[in-house]
This record gives C-alpha cells, structure tokens and sequence, in this order.
C-alpha cells in the first residue's frame, strides 16, 4: 500500500491557511471569524471552491455542516471523516480548529495526487459553530449531526447583535451554491481530527504529536450565597450572617478539595461578585461560578457530587444554593485509534506521546458514532484563543502525515 503520507504538501498546506486568515483578519495577527457570519461564509466558500476544482463532491446539511468527499471503490460503504471548525473567537487566532480542515482537505488533495485509492469514502468536514460565542451552544453542527440535538431547537437562538440562527444558517447555506443538500447525520466507520495542543506540554517535551486518549469532562456550576445585609461599623462580628465570609469558606474548602500534587485536576473561580457592593455594607449575598475538569470518570462524577456537599458544609450562617449549569462526563477515543496514531507516527520518526485534551472539541460527540481520536501537534507556548496563536509549519505538516496514513488505513479495512 503506497504511503498517502510522503504527498503530503507543507506548503500547499501553510498557504492555504494563510489564504483562510485573510477572512476575519484583525490585523493584528490574528482573526475574528465568527459562527456564521459574512467572513465564516467566505471563508467556506473558498474551500468550497477549492474542493469543485478537484472534482471533490459536495454536501451541506440543515445544521450548515459542509463536506468534501472522496469516492471510494464502495460508494455506499460508511464514510471516514476529518474535519474540525472554522469559525473563531472574537480575538482568535489563525490555527484553531482550521487546522483540522485544512489538513484533512490536504489529505484528499494528497491522495488525488498520488493516485491512490480506497475502498471507503474519506470526507472532510466543516462543523458549524465549535466555538460558541456568538450562538450557543457550541458545537452545534457536529450535536446535530450526532443526533443529540435537532437542529429546530436552536433556530430562534439569538446572537449579540441580534441577528437569528435560522436567518444566518439559511445565508451561509446560500453560499455555497454547488453543495448538494443532505440530512444530518450519515453512517460514518470512523473519525480522526487535528488540533493545535492549545497547551503546553508537547512543546515543552519537545515532540510533534499528541496521540490523544480522550477529552476530559467538564462542569459549570453557580453558587449563590445567602446572608444579611447590615451596618459594617455597628453588628457584631459574632451576630453576623456575612455572604463573603461564608462565601469565602467555601472556596478554601473547595480549593483544599481539589488539590492535586500531579496538576491534572483542572478547578477555578472565574467569577465572585459581592452584593450591594457597597464598602460600608456587610455583603448580603455572593455569586460566584465554578469551573471544573478531569480525565477520569470516576473522579469527575464523585468530585462533582463533593462540590455542592462542600459548600452546604461550609455555609455557616448563611444559606446557600448551588446551580448546575453543565456537566459533560469525559469522553474515551478509541483504543484502535489511539494504538494507530502512535505507530505511524514512529513508522514516519515523528516523536509523539499519549496525553488527554483539557478542551473540548467536535470529536466528544463522535465518540457514540464510530471509532474516533484526534492528533495534536504543538502551538507556540500553549497559546490559543489568542491572537498571538502560532504554530510552526512543519508541525502542521507532521500532523497531516500522520493523518494520512491513518485515514488511508481506515478507509481501506
């Protein structure tokens, strides 16, 4: 079987990325293209353009997720997808989530130039809307092509400037007028994605590739805490029913709860506002929001329990409400995935190690569908989000080798 990796093309892959940052460029550095707006259009509308001068076929369905096809041998066997996000951050950069289609587009421009065929189809797709900060919630395209959600649950979903989901998805669509129509949602053998790390741990050990076991689970939660207003100078300490006090034992409690001498727990505070506010005023009720994430199943779920247990423990005087805004558990790949990832990459002496995503990303909700991984290569320092994102091209490439080979294998079982 010829190697799909040796025509890999690191500069037709740099260029191209280079030509998508023009859409929503800042100027800066950096790129604001946002879900569904005039520049996320553009921006599909040159891939699309790009894929019809090849003779790719393509599909868009209700959720605007846009596909780029290469037939296989068996026309009707399930798919093999690739794919990531193009829309950004307000202040994003230039390689989050447009990586992982344009390297997956580079994949079957790769196999078109080499000849090489397969037995399964190998598309790559465009999901819509990873990011979420103009509509949420995020990954929208890809739950709806899982089936979590249906696409009529969003279409009122309104943006900050007030424009409408279902208005924006219809215009997007449009512009990409050769793209066939088609339900969400396909059968689908199986689903690689590339990312840029968004931290640092590859760069810092030195190697190209992340063989990623999984993605950790998430939850957010907002805590309100109940006491009394009163007069500063002239109440009691030991008559009082301070918020910020109770407020504060809670998080102390919660921080001691989560201390972790191996820094996988990821715990933080994003948020703590004291009311009225006022310097004079013993606070009568504090917000503050919770953020937390781990890898391992077992200790997310008891850890998620322990949070609203803790606070009840340590409210004092005070009463207290804990509001769970999101709980998504984590997510194992595939160890078939994983196990191909890692040898190709030393088959192509490509360093590369196992590690877990701390972010989510559209490949959580392909775990239920088919055999699924992701491939990370390194940012610059960790950074995303970021205008200042940066990535080295010959990672990029690296990734896209990897990519190849395991594409090719799995489209050919």
């Amino acid at each position: 079987m010829s190697r799909a990796s040796s025509a890999i093309d690191q500069q037709r892959l740099w260029d191209r990325h280079m030509a998508i940052a023009q859409f929503g460029a800042t100027g800066r550095g950096g790129v604001n293209r946002q879900a569904l707006t005039e520049e996320d259009g553009q921006a599909r509308a040159t891939l699309a353009g790009w894929a019809t001068a090849r003779g790719f076929d393509l599909y868009v369905d209700d959720a605007a997720n846009l596909f780029v096809r290469r037939n296989g041998t068996e026309a009707d066997a399930p798919a093999i997808l690739s794919g990531s996000h193009l829309d950004t951050q307000p202040a994003g950069g230039n390689f989050d989530g447009i990586y992982g289609v344009l390297s997956a587009f580079e994949v079957l421009e790769a196999l078109d130039d080499a000849g090489i065929g397969h037995k399964r189809p190998i598309e790559a797709v465009v999901w819509t809307n990873e990011e979420g900060c103009r509509y949420a919630p995020g990954c929208t395209g890809s739950m709806v092509f899982s089936g979590k959600h249906s696409i009529d649950e969003f279409l009122d979903n309104t943006a900050p400037d007030g424009s409408v989901l279902r208005d924006d998805l219809a215009r997007t669509i449009a512009m990409t007028p050769d793209a066939q129509r088609r339900a969400p949602g396909i059968p689908v053998a199986g689903y690689i994605e590339t990312h840029i790390e968004q931290g640092p741990r590859l760069e810092a050990a030195g190697l190209t590739v992340g063989a990623v076991t999984g993605i950790q689970g998430g939850s957010s939660f907002e805590v309100i805490v109940t006491g009394e207003e009163g007069h500063a100078g002239t109440v009691p300490l030991k008559q009082r029913r301070d918020a910020f006090r109770s407020a504060m034992a809670m998080v102390d409690a919660l921080y001691e709860e989560t201390a972790d001498p191996e820094d996988t727990v990821r715990f933080t505070i994003g948020r703590f506002q004291a009311y009225p506010g006022s310097p004079n005023t013993i606070p009568g009720e504090v917000r503050f929001t919770i953020d937390f994430r781990h890898p391992d199943a077992a200790f997310f779920a008891a850890t998620v329990k322990r949070i609203g247990e803790i606070c009840q423990a340590n409210a004092g005087p005070c009463g207290v409400e804990v509001n769970t805004r999101h709980v998504g558990a984590p997510a194992d790949f595939d160890e078939t995935v994983i196990a191909s990832i890692e040898r190709i990459a030393g088959e192509l002496d490509i360093p590369a190690m196992r590690m877990a995503s701390g972010a989510d990303h559209d490949a959580k909700l392909m775990v239920p569908l088919c055999p699924t991984g992701m491939i990370f290569v390194p940012c610059a320092q960790g950074i995303s989000h970021n205008e200042a994102e940066m990535a080295d091209a010959t990672d990029l490439a690296a990734g896209a080798r990897v990519l190849a080979d395991a594409l090719l294998e799995m489209a050919n079982r």
